[in-house]
């Protein structure tokens, strides 16, 4: 069996300012399934000055992968994750899964790109 079902993610941060041109800043935490059972994931967001947020929800079929974009999740609540704050994300599966965390900044003209395993 391949992956976990707990994941951490410590550093992510969604930026503010956004710059013309071909690509928007955006953040995903991309998860691989490669399992015979789709997993159910959820996702809570922790924050430095106030209490975590939860209730968000993404799925993963068996033997697939899904790239979780963070700036199009919803919480059960309505909340969306927040531009220009630091965070860190808990996932929570159903069943085993890998997660990274991919960061694409286009705050300058030159384009940053970064990621890491989650733990």
């Amino acid at each position: 069996m391949y992956g976990k079902t707990e994941w951490l993610v410590a550093d992510c941060y969604w930026p503010e300012i956004t710059t013309e041109g071909h690509y928007v800043s955006h953040e995903a935490i991309c998860v691989l399934n490669a399992g015979d059972q789709d997993a159910e994931i959820e996702i809570t967001l922790f924050f430095e000055d106030e209490e975590p947020i939860g209730g968000f929800h993404a799925r993963c079929a068996a033997r697939r992968t899904n790239h979780i974009r963070m700036d199009k999740l919803v919480s059960d609540s309505g909340r969306r994750v927040p531009m220009g704050k630091p965070y860190a994300a808990l996932l929570r599966a159903s069943a085993p899964v890998v997660a990274q965390y991919s960061r694409l900044d286009t705050t300058q003209a030159n384009e940053t790109l970064m990621t890491t395993m989650a733990w």
